[in-house]
């Protein structure tokens, strides 16, 4: 099964635990449930993807003063590697544009060369270097830090 078979809508309370279990699979340190059902309460753009009526993937993204920031995707292992990652991108860079935002932000561990790709791809660029941002099994590691303009033609 490929991406085209899946349906992106928006996240609801009730995704909250399927999403916060995928996140615990797919990264080794997740966010909570707690943090999921936070960015719901405030109004971020939260998205899953859906496959045969199972989510197996979602997207969070902050925005504010013209700017986004994508703070979370992810897909269930099994699933990764089909496209699923990048349909949830692009759904939120539509999202921006609707929203009107000038610019998306993010923040990918410098050890993630799968995300990397996928943002280079995608039309992100790296802007700098965040020391230590992510916590390791041995201290911490740096995140990239990438931004994508947007402009309503695209």
């Amino acid at each position: 099964m490929t991406s085209k078979d899946a349906a992106i809508r928006f996240m609801t309370p009730d995704d909250v635990a399927v999403v916060a279990a995928i996140e615990k699979s797919a990264t080794p340190f997740p966010w909570t449930e707690s943090i999921f059902r936070g960015c719901l309460k405030v109004g971020f753009v939260c998205r899953v993807v859906e496959l045969h009526k199972a989510v197996i993937g979602f997207a969070i993204l902050s925005h504010g003063a013209g700017e986004g920031h994508i703070l979370n995707l992810g897909v269930k292992p099994e699933y990764q590697r089909r496209g699923f990652g990048r349909r949830l991108l692009r759904a939120l860079i539509d999202d921006a544009r609707r929203l009107d935002l000038a610019t998306l932000f993010l923040e990918v561990r410098v050890s993630n060369a799968r995300a990397i790709a996928l943002y280079n791809d995608e039309g992100f660029n790296e802007i700098g270097v965040r020391q230590g941002y992510y916590p390791a099994h041995s201290g911490r590691e740096d995140a990239l830090v990438f931004a994508r303009e947007l402009t309503p033609q695209e």
